[in-house]
């Protein structure tokens, strides 16, 4: 992927939790709700202030964070799914955590 957002924007890959199928139900995939986690893939340059200033952003790449329901604008590139929103749709990023710890 070579995508390279602008400004105070960022790319977010969603990550899925792990199936838990608990008394033999499997749930379809139409019905599951869309994780609200992820980890971020690309940031913009930073926020433009109106006296002209850019702004670094608190997020970088590799991150993973938390974001609202309805966040962001869903795009989809070499048939991977991201999610493009401003740094302030953030919720929270999560420390400590690591791709490594979903393995």
């Amino acid at each position: 992927m070579n995508i390279r957002p602008l400004y105070d924007r960022i790319v977010v890959k969603r990550i899925e939790e792990k199936e838990q199928v608990q008394g033999g139900i499997i749930i379809p995939d139409t019905a599951k709700e869309k994780p609200q986690e992820g980890e971020v893939v690309a940031v913009g340059q930073g926020k433009r202030l109106d006296s002209g200033k850019v702004v670094a952003l608190d997020v970088k790449a590799g991150d993973r964070i938390l974001f609202g329901k309805y966040s962001g604008n869903e795009i989809k590139i070499d048939g991977e799914e991201y999610v493009i929103m401003r740094e302030d749709e953030v919720l929270g990023i999560l420390e400590g955590a690591s791709k490594a710890a979903d393995a």
